[in-house]
């Protein structure tokens, strides 16, 4: 449990970075953190009148043993993270973008690391679109929903992504959709439960990963690339580079030789739908599809304008 609530603490913290005030947490989850807490509680009163009987000295009497707090249910260990190979090192095989794709998802799939690293009955994930994409975007890991269908953005965030893309004038098939990480980064769970909630993907799990995501970029040779989030951003353009998201979005940077736009993650909007921060994002959008040479009507233009 020490692991899992020093996850949820490294993912606020991020949050916080990322200028995001509040989040929204299921009822399941917050009762879940209630039953933990409650019964950590309950063990440590437990553990304090020990103490203070075993020290002071009070007149012998018969006490009746004071009820003992159920025990949680016993957690099953996340796959281990810290002891990742050596990035993998491989050539794809000459042929169209399509052929060479198709060899890039077997490789990827069946990449003994990345399996081990995926819980049992899930999958793992590969970028998906057009492999002649102008455009290509770059999330950081696999949710719930994408580690189950094996494709990535399809959880609310990706639902909100698609219609980012509808509004700039697209459909999703036209683009191309990625993640730095090729599988779901593991939580400590309860036993015989689904894992709840996610964390960012460590520097080790993402180097490993990064080599495939270079492939892609190699096979679809976009006009430039949208980084989504800060954890995306520091995948891409080095750990420790920028303290905050704030420092780098809406503006051009590069990655080996393709152009780069940072801007938030979606599920920034998801936690606060606000038109200021929906127009943050749609800023950053306009730059995007300016570089890409699509064309921009003045309703566009005008889209999350506060009135």
């Amino acid at each position: 449990m020490r692991l899992a609530l020093q996850a949820l603490a490294e993912e606020l913290r991020r949050l916080k970075t990322a200028g995001v005030k509040n989040v929204a947490v299921s009822d399941a989850s917050v009762a879940e953190l209630r039953r933990v807490v409650a019964g950590r509680s309950s063990e440590r009163d437990a553990r304090s009148e020990a103490k203070e009987s075993a020290t002071s000295r009070p007149a012998p009497v018969a006490v009746a043993p004071s009820p003992v707090a159920p025990k949680a249910a016993p957690l099953r260990a996340a796959a281990p993270v810290s002891r990742l190979p050596e990035p993998p090192a491989f050539t794809l095989p000459a042929g169209d973008k399509q052929t060479r794709w198709d060899a890039l998802r077997a490789l990827v799939q069946n990449d003994p690391t990345c399996r081990a690293n995926v819980r049992p009955g899930k999958k793992v994930v590969l970028g998906v679109g057009a492999v002649d994409a102008k455009i290509m975007f770059v999330g950081e890991a696999p949710g719930a929903e994408e580690e189950i269908q094996g494709e990535p953005f399809v959880g609310p965030a990706g639902q909100l992504l698609t219609k980012m893309i509808l509004g700039m004038g697209l459909q999703r098939a036209e683009v191309y959709i990625g993640n730095i990480m090729n599988w779901r980064p593991q939580m400590p769970t309860v036993d015989g439960r689904e894992q709840v909630g996610n964390r960012p993907p460590t520097e080790d799990e993402m180097r490993y990963c990064l080599p495939y995501l270079r492939a892609q970029v190699e096979i679809v040779r976009p006009v430039l690339l949208v980084a989504l989030g800060k954890t995306a951003l520091d995948g891409l353009l080095g750990f420790g580079k920028f303290k905050t998201l704030g420092e780098a979005r809406g503006q051009w940077h590069d990655f080996g030789g393709t152009p780069l736009m940072v801007t938030y993650h979606p599920s920034y909007i998801l936690r606060e739908p606000t038109n200021r921060k929906k127009r943050m994002i749609w800023e950053d959008l306009l730059k995007v599809m300016e570089r890409a040479a699509l064309p921009i009507s003045e309703k566009q233009r005008g889209f999350f304008l506060e009135k």
